[in-house]
């Protein structure tokens, strides 16, 4: 009995060994290749099982678990990030536009208030013609 149990433990590691070895890094988890290995040498049985339970990532088939790939995953503090955008007008062009935009909110608060004196005033000059 102890020497099939043996074979089955000798089976399993040679097994995730086989495995850890032929896979894409990309589809690893939680720890490189090589550690796996040393993890599957060191401890076959309880290294054999943590890598095919959770080091390993399974394709479409099987249970669908929402889980993030490698690439999707965020993008670590320490990356570049994206340069916010930039204005291409010149400097006279800025200064013609905030012009333009003073004079369009002086005109604005010029109709507002002959609005409110319209509505009050007869006399004025809306109301003598």
């Amino acid at each position: 009995m102890a020497f099939l149990f043996s074979l089955l433990v000798i089976a399993l590691m040679i097994g995730a060994l086989i495995d850890i070895i032929t896979r894409d890094s990309s589809l690893v988890k939680f720890l490189p290749k090589l550690a796996w290995i040393i993890i599957v040498i060191l401890l076959p049985l309880i290294g054999g099982l943590l890598w095919f339970g959770l080091g390993r990532e399974y394709g479409e088939s099987g249970i669908q678990m929402p889980r993030m790939r490698r690439a999707e995953r965020p993008a670590a503090p320490t990356d570049v990030r994206p340069a916010p955008p930039r204005d291409t007008r010149t400097t006279e062009q800025q200064i013609a536009d905030l012009d333009r935009e003073i004079e369009e909110w002086r005109l604005r608060q010029e109709i507002e208030k002959n609005r409110g004196t319209d509505g009050e005033d007869s006399t004025g000059p809306a109301g003598s013609a």
